[in-house]
């Protein structure tokens, strides 16, 4: 389907994918699921194997939404949050946003089997976090898991400036994401040795040296000593805070939450 240049449109009941690329998007570098493409029939039964359904219903329930809603979740995958949406919220209107065009396939395939869309509406597009495919102040509620640690800060600053944009008066944002190697059940708000400190500046420093390149982790020391917050904070969000935390695959996931004034 070929897809408009800012908004998949008003919602519609049903499931409906927009896999075309933008000529400026088509040679932007992204991280595919599991870090290669040719891993991707694999994703599904290794979130399985993970217990990752766990992470999306508890960041949806963290979200609080309600009936009706328009959702975005940026960076959707193959749609298992997207989908623990609309279990939760059948009425929902949502979109789920991707650079990965394979995964967005197998997310569509998995809609369809589970029939969603009778009540609500489900949209998938391919694209990225700092060109959200929403219109401005049209959507109540914005989502990410687990894919804030893959982007380096520039697009992170980009993409909480789309947040602000594309959200609704009041209207907010949830994201979960790992916490930074090293930092305790604070959420990384002081209590760190000064040798921490120094290894995490010097991981930082190793990580300028390859900004721009495509991996699993290496940006995660962004979310330290509060990053996320910050990030939201600096892009015109308020109250923004942790509200949960937990542990996945043995390592710390934390739950950020903000509010568009």
């Amino acid at each position: 389907m070929t897809r408009s240049p800012q908004d998949p449109g008003a919602p519609a009941r049903g499931v409906r994918l927009y896999d075309d690329v933008r000529p400026d998007e088509a040679d932007r570098a992204y991280l595919p699921g599991m870090s290669s493409a040719w891993k991707m029939p694999w994703y599904d039964v290794q979130s399985w194997w993970r217990r990752a359904g766990r992470l999306h219903r508890r960041t949806v329930e963290l979200a609080g939404l309600a009936p009706g809603q328009r959702v975005l979740d940026v960076g959707c995958g193959t749609g298992n949050l997207t989908l623990a949406v609309l279990r939760a919220v059948p009425d929902a209107a949502v979109t789920g946003v991707d650079p990965d065009g394979s995964a967005l396939r197998r997310a569509e395939r998995k809609a369809r089997r589970r029939r969603v869309g009778r009540r609500g509406s489900l949209t998938l597009v391919r694209g990225f976090a700092d060109q959200l495919p929403a219109a401005d102040g049209s959507v109540d509620h914005v989502l990410s898991s687990l894919a804030l640690h893959h982007v380096p800060m520039d697009e992170k600053q980009r993409f909480a400036a789309e947040v602000v944009r594309v959200l609704r008066r009041g209207g907010r944002v949830t994201i979960a994401d790992l916490d930074a190697p090293g930092h305790d059940h604070g959420g990384g708000h002081g209590g760190h040795e000064h040798g921490d400190a120094h290894a995490h500046a010097h991981e930082r420093g190793r990580q300028g040296h390859r900004h721009h390149e495509i991996g699993v982790n290496q940006h995660r020391e962004d979310n330290a000593d509060g990053g996320i917050q910050r990030l939201l904070t600096d892009a015109g969000l308020v109250d923004a805070h942790e509200t949960a935390r937990a542990e996945f695959m043995d390592t710390p996931v934390m739950w950020v939450q903000a509010r568009r004034p």
